[in-house]
């Protein structure tokens, strides 16, 4: 991503009143969804209040980027959201329930004619796909990679997956993923790791706990993922500072850097050894503090 972004929130594309109050948040994009909050009756109307909105945001300078959930691609509802929607000029699209890479080519292939009809620039729109909501996504997740240059990240899905599969829970009695979730988890880590793009986590459904969002952004953060996902405005804030380096994480990684220079082995800092993979932790956490 050209901008690191921390928190994403969704927004029920079908609620004037949430869509009024999306500007006043924190969030570093905004997810206006036309899927799971938006019920099938509603479904019309949800497309014209998102395109309104987006058309009454298109100032270059605004301060969040504006995505947009589709339906599924195997939905045969996916097709008219996109129709309704690429013309506003969205950032990009988070599509969810993907089973293959072929679902992301057909995503791509669908955005390349309606941003043609447009006159937007061929492959401006960018893709977010949620993995781990089908099982296939799990048995099929390196056909993501490389798929398009639209990619940009992924995010996952325990609670679809959970429906999917019929299982009762995702969590063990401790609270923490089951063996298979946990895997699945890994599975986002590794494919936007091996796709060179950005891993978002997963949103915390406890909204009113702001302990358990702290302790799970913190999780996440340590295993790799460069954000997470929201349902509530106020999950906004400290997702953006679990994401954010720390002036002493920054302070670190500078002096890590420049320890190394031009040397293209091993130094040493504060009595420890550092190589090669401790010079890329540290350029990786300086590029995401420039980028906020």
């Amino acid at each position: 991503m050209t901008t690191a972004i921390r928190s994403f929130l969704f927004v029920p594309g079908d609620s004037e009143r949430k869509l009024a109050k999306a500007d006043a948040t924190h969030a570093d994009a905004l997810i206006l969804d036309l899927e799971d909050s938006v019920a099938a009756s509603n479904a019309q109307a949800a497309r014209a209040l998102t395109r309104d909105y987006l058309d009454q945001h298109k100032d270059d300078s605004r301060k969040q980027q504006i995505w947009v959930r589709s339906k599924p691609i195997q939905d045969p509802g996916a097709l008219a959201d996109l129709a309704a929607v690429v013309a506003g000029r969205p950032d990009g699209i988070l599509v969810p329930k993907v089973r293959s890479g072929a679902d992301l080519l057909t995503l791509d292939h669908y955005l390349s004619a309606l941003e043609t009809q447009a006159g937007i620039e061929c492959g401006s729109i960018r893709m977010l796909p949620t993995l781990t909501e089908t099982a296939l996504s799990l048995l099929q997740a390196h056909t993501f990679i490389g798929v398009s240059p639209r990619l940009v990240g992924f995010s996952w899905g325990p609670i679809d997956l959970m429906a999917a599969l019929g299982a009762s829970t995702n969590r063990t009695a401790d609270g923490s993923f089951e063996t298979l979730y946990a895997y699945a988890r890994g599975v986002c880590l590794l494919t936007a790791s091996a796709a060179e793009v950005s891993a978002i986590d997963t949103i915390c459904a406890d909204y009113q706990n702001p302990d358990t969002l702290r302790d799970e952004c913190v999780f996440a953060r340590q295993a790799g993922f460069t954000g997470k996902l929201a349902i509530h405005p106020g999950q906004i804030d400290i997702i953006n500072e679990c994401f954010t380096p720390t002036d002493e994480e920054v302070l670190y990684a500078q002096r890590v850097v420049d320890s190394f220079g031009d040397a293209l082995g091993v130094v040493g800092l504060d009595g420890q050894m550092l190589d090669m993979p401790h010079l890329r932790q540290a350029k990786t956490i300086l590029a995401r503090a420039r980028t906020q």
